[in-house]
């Protein structure tokens, strides 16, 4: 996240507030973009695609990249190690994060789904 993560909690707690965070995002992207897609005659798919990777990518693209990084980066001392994780709010859950903003950035884009674009069954 590209924002202040002190006030966050730890574990599980910040997961779920991680997750919150993305499901807002996703929301509020879908509904921005269904206004747009409307009037370019753009279809849900490439409406809640777009959504969804541009809330995954504002709400937890910090927490994607950390947790790349730690993983594949080449870190070649351990002074640089433990520089890089005085950076990083609460690395013993940063995967857990990103799993929970992955399910939350899905879950507001199937929120806006509901509110903004389901057809209603006509009787």
């Amino acid at each position: 996240m590209p924002y202040d993560q002190s006030w966050m909690g730890y574990g599980l707690i910040g997961g779920l507030e991680a997750g919150a965070i993305a499901l807002a995002a996703g929301l509020v992207l879908f509904g921005l973009i269904h206004l747009l897609g409307r009037t370019q005659g753009w279809s849900l798919g490439l409406e809640a695609s777009w959504a969804y990777v541009l809330g995954l990518l504002l709400a937890g693209g910090g927490d994607l990249w950390n947790l790349f990084y730690f993983n594949y980066g080449r870190l070649q001392s351990l002074q640089l190690l433990r520089a890089r994780l005085a950076e990083v709010h609460d690395p013993d859950s940063i995967g857990l994060r990103v799993l929970f903003e992955f399910i939350g950035a899905g879950a507001g884009v199937f929120l806006g789904w509901l509110l903004f674009a389901r057809r209603r069954a006509t009787r």
